[in-house]
């Protein structure tokens, strides 16, 4: 038997993130990645404190912006690699009263640190209102991050590369393991783990274009109109992604492909081509609150759960909240604790 403090179900954000917090405080763990690929390995890794469809920010937003920047920067001393790209959003302007809110929001002591009120206009776009920039913005380069921490994992004998089998865990012990604590960190395959099955966790459906574009653009900025459009790898682009949270089934939808292309189209003012569709299922929850806490039967059965859109910033900021919770008994957020569903 080989003993472990933790087993992690799942590789997306929630378990890499907490991985690192388990890395930097000299705990071990095993991680199992089952052959499914999950909402965060097709995300957009857009990291963005502004809801740009109303000029607002979130719950917690700098406080998350910090704490991500920190983290990157401690896994860049093992990994050897900073995965933050320092390329801000650019919101194209739909007419001057978008430009006018802005720069009134730029006002409050609330958007003041996030929204740039010196307005910018782009080349190889169509933008004649202009853009803004949001301050504090970036992307993670989400291909390489997974990839990159797998195989880290993998070589240091830290992962294990099949479906978790919930009919043979026990309390303390699973398969050749003995383990102190195990976190769910499953995404939606929650709504097969008997333990957590229960907790409302809401599919909300995002598909985003692989594209190359006949004109490629002069300028590494994330752009967003309707959807994100920016730069990867090999002369393609990522544009999407979109929101649809009736649940529907686990195939394309033409008709958001549809959207994509239009909603492209709108100001990209030049021919390009259609190379790839991905599809996945953002675990997301009606009060856009992660879920953390453990199991009430099973008191080392934690979930780490409900990132969202956000899961960059969730999975990194919340992964400390539940190492601390587990290991020196600091109380929840009652914003994320599980207790707030179990009646």
């Amino acid at each position: 038997m080989k003993n472990v403090d933790y087993i992690i179900v799942g590789d997306g954000y929630a378990a890499v993130f907490l991985a690192h917090q388990l890395i930097t405080n000299n705990k071990s763990f095993v991680v199992f990645s089952g052959a499914g690929k999950g909402a965060s390995k097709v995300s957009a890794g857009v990291i963005n404190p502004v809801v740009l469809k109303k000029f607002t920010t979130f719950w917690l937003a700098e406080e998350q912006i910090v704490f991500l920047n920190a983290t990157l920067a401690e896994m860049e001393e093992y990994m050897g690699k900073n995965y933050l790209i320092p390329a801000q959003i650019h919101r194209i302007f739909h007419d001057e009263n978008e430009k006018d809110l802005w720069l009134s929001k730029t006002q409050t002591e609330e958007l003041e640190p996030f929204l740039d009120p010196e307005f910018q206009t782009l080349d190889s776009i169509k933008n004649p209102f202009g853009t803004g920039a949001v301050k504090k913005s970036a992307r993670l380069n989400v291909e390489e991050f997974f990839t990159d921490f797998l195989n880290y994992f993998e070589n240091k004998g830290q992962l294990i590369r099949e479906q978790f089998d919930y009919s043979v865990v026990q309390a303390n012990t699973y398969k050749n393991l003995n383990f102190k604590n195990i976190v769910f960190c499953e995404g939606m395959g929650v709504r097969k783990n008997p333990f957590f099955k229960e907790i409302p966790v809401i599919p909300n459906k995002g598909h985003h274009l692989k594209v190359k574009l006949s004109r490629p653009l002069s300028h590494q900025h994330t752009l967003k109109k309707k959807h994100f459009l920016f730069p990867l790898k090999d002369d393609l682009y990522y544009y999407g992604g979109t929101y649809d949270p009736n649940e529907r089934e686990n195939e394309i939808d033409d008709f958001k492909v549809v959207e994509l292309i239009e909603g492209l189209q709108a100001f990209y003012p030049h021919d390009f081509e259609t190379v790839e569709i991905n599809y996945g299922f953002r675990p997301t929850v009606k009060d856009r609150r992660p879920i953390l806490g453990n199991h009430p039967d099973h008191s080392n059965f934690y979930i780490f759960n409900g990132l969202g859109a956000r899961g960059i910033l969730n999975g990194c900021y919340f992964s400390q909240e539940l190492f601390q919770h587990i290991e020196n008994g600091k109380d929840l957020m009652s914003e994320v604790d599980i207790k707030r569903f179990i009646k």
